[in-house]
């Protein structure tokens, strides 16, 4: 096979190379020279730019970090801010409120009426104080939050509690618990006013 003249065995020498098109060439020259100070900078102060870049990342997590827990630490710095003491829902919406909750507890429906009290002191306490409430806030926050005057927490956390068992524990209330969860409304919203002038 080696003697057949049809075959070559020899390596094909290759085509010779392209010359470089000349706007090559000079954009190859002027990258050379707006980029060889750089590249000079950086082989003889390898240290102070890793030293920068380390300062630079630092604060680069500062930042990130502050981003992300300023909010929270907002938020709760807002919400614990102590509110006057005299804040109560006007009187005119209180009483409004008990006379609606007590038609529902004279027809027998004891939760019902608790229930609407809870709802609308939530109200109530999200338009005098919007910074206090999230709308994630479930009851037990709501009557925990410090802002609230002691007998507000008081009355909220008892109509609260009485709501949940007879929505989640499905344990109906009786009159004594509408009496209960009235009675903790009324001292505060009506009692903390004083007499009506």
């Amino acid at each position: 096979m080696r003697d057949s003249a049809d075959i070559q065995f020899a390596p094909v020498p290759p085509d010779p190379p392209k010359p470089t098109p000349e706007w090559m060439k000079v954009l190859g020259e002027w990258l050379e020279w707006l980029l060889s100070p750089l590249g000079n900078l950086l082989g003889k102060g390898w240290g102070v730019i890793e030293i920068v870049l380390l300062v630079g990342a630092g604060l680069g997590v500062a930042w990130i970090a502050w981003a992300l827990l300023w909010p929270l630490w907002r938020d709760r710095k807002g919400r614990s801010k102590v509110a006057a003491p005299e804040w109560t829902p006007p009187r005119e919406e209180a009483l409004a409120l008990l006379e609606d909750a007590d038609r529902l507890a004279a027809s027998g429906l004891f939760g019902e009426a608790a229930h609407l009290l809870l709802q609308r002191s939530v109200g109530q306490i999200a338009r005098a104080r919007p910074d206090w409430l999230r709308p994630a806030s479930t009851a037990r926050e709501i009557s925990a939050i410090e802002g609230l005057p002691g007998e507000a927490r008081t009355a909220f956390g008892t109509i609260a509690s009485l709501v949940e068992r007879a929505r989640y524990a499905l344990r109906p209330l009786g009159a004594d618990d509408w009496s209960a969860a009235r009675g903790a409304y009324a001292r505060f919203a009506l009692e903390s006013l004083g007499p009506r002038s």
